[in-house]
């Protein structure tokens, strides 16, 4: 499916084409003028509704699709864009949280042009690292990869049946790294669900003492000395080694892998400050598990039902984002952002409009050059006209004047932008319209 619209300049020189195509979840916006062309890409699948591109957005290119209905399970895009307002300025890519809009100039990503400011949030895993496979476990959108290197017992210390000796784990000391499980098939990690007020992702480790040799090789591996052993060792110890890396495509800098982090390892830079809080007096009408909105949209997966609460969001989890916001059919979640963590917005003639979308993240309100083409005309006369009675019994020849004047007011009504003014009881505007007419 596509669509095309062709724009010519004063300048015979300069042709603007604009298309639209569809491409699975993908809706896909070129601009070609002359050589140059520029594609936007909005991933609806991916989008979560925060409604952050609506905000900066210059030219009101983009509104809100039907959030209620999308966050409780309709299949439909969270925002739509208009490609027939729509400048290709890069905005709506370079502040989306969730990176459901890409924008790629001539082949290059604006992501990676420093010409173009954008959100500059990043999750690092520091020298402290051991490391262990709590975070890669915690992660809720898989963003995290670990790759250990060292070598396990079997490859060091083949397994030897018929062996004696006792092993016993501290569970105070354990804090569930799950190298042991790694290093030696004899231990076992018991999985759990992890959830936002406790994202450690086992619940319990065993020891198959059937596959245990009492080699002692996990007394001094472990890097919390919560195993003992009684046996014999008889190899070095292999050292904990290995890389763990984030998938930037995937991480929502979310921080469930720092809060499981024993090694303090994690350091997050979110894309906003703010605070976001539960409105009490609203949440009598609230049902989390109908509902689910807020579950459904929340890219931190912060929202859970604790026991002593009907619903409660992890703060420290929280990006700020505000899709929650508005996926909340009851009007109980407050989002506000203070802060806005971005790239330098370089000294460049659409410098100002960067500026502007940065402030409109945080106070909702975009300041927008006026393209409507509109004059607005004074008013003359009240704004609500006198009404007279009139028996057209007694005055036949009144009929006539009604009639014209009905004649005069039906093409206003069948316009659509005037209906708009009507039902947004903009009275004013539309007795301009109705003096205009007369």
């Amino acid at each position: 499916m596509s669509d095309s619209t062709t724009q010519d300049s004063a300048d015979s020189s300069l042709e603007v084409n604009v298309e639209m195509d569809i491409r699975d979840s993908h809706f896909i916006y070129t601009q070609t003028v002359n050589a140059s062309k520029k594609t936007l890409d909005y991933n609806y699948k991916r989008c979560n509704g925060c409604g952050i591109c609506i905000d900066v957005c210059p030219a009101n290119a983009i509104e809100a699709g039907p959030l209620f209905e999308i966050a409780t399970g309709m299949d439909a895009p969270p925002v739509i864009i208009d490609q027939t307002k729509c400048t290709f300025c890069g905005m709506c890519a370079s502040f989306c949280p969730v990176r459901a809009i890409r924008m790629d100039i001539d082949g290059q990503d604006i992501l990676d042009n420093p010409d173009f400011s954008k959100l500059d949030s990043k999750v690092v895993i520091n020298e402290k690292c051991l490391p262990c496979m709590l975070c890669e476990k915690a992660c809720p959108q898989e963003a995290i990869k670990l790759e250990l290197t060292f070598h396990t017992k079997e490859e060091v210390a083949p397994f030897k049946e018929g062996q004696k000796g006792e092993i016993a784990v501290d569970m105070d000391k354990c804090n569930f790294c799950g190298m042991c499980a790694y290093l030696c098939p004899a231990f076992v990690l018991v999985d759990r669900e992890p959830t936002p007020d406790d994202p450690v992702p086992f619940q319990d480790l065993l020891i198959d003492l059937d596959k245990c040799d009492y080699c002692k090789i996990c007394e001094d591996f472990c890097p919390e000395d919560a195993i003992r052993v009684e046996g014999k060792l008889e190899t070095p110890v292999p050292k904990i080694s290995g890389t763990v890396t984030i998938d930037d495509e995937k991480c929502s800098r979310c921080g469930w892998c720092k809060a499981v982090c024993p090694y303090d390892a994690v350091d997050i830079i979110k894309p906003f400050e703010g605070e976001i809080e539960l409105i009490e007096n609203r949440l009598a009408d609230c049902d989390p598990v109908g509902c689910h909105g807020c579950f459904n949209v929340c890219p931190a997966h912060a929202w859970y039902v604790p026991p002593d609460k009907k619903i409660d969001v992890k703060k420290d989890y929280c990006i700020y984002c505000g899709a929650c916001e508005k996926a909340c059919h009851v009007y109980a979640i407050d989002v506000k952002r203070s802060g806005v963590q971005h790239t330098e917005v370089r000294d460049l003639p659409w410098s100002s409009q960067w500026k502007n979308a940065i402030n409109a993240i945080k106070t909702g309100d975009r300041s927008r050059p006026d393209t409507d083409r509109r004059v607005e005309m004074e008013v003359v006369g009240p704004i609500h006209p006198e009404v007279h009675e009139i028996d057209l019994r007694e005055k036949p020849e009144h009929l006539d004047e009604i009639r014209s004047r009905l004649d005069n007011l039906m093409p206003m009504l069948s316009d659509a932008k005037t209906r708009y003014e009507w039902e947004r009881h903009n009275s004013g505007s539309v007795i301009k319209r109705i003096n205009k007419m007369n």
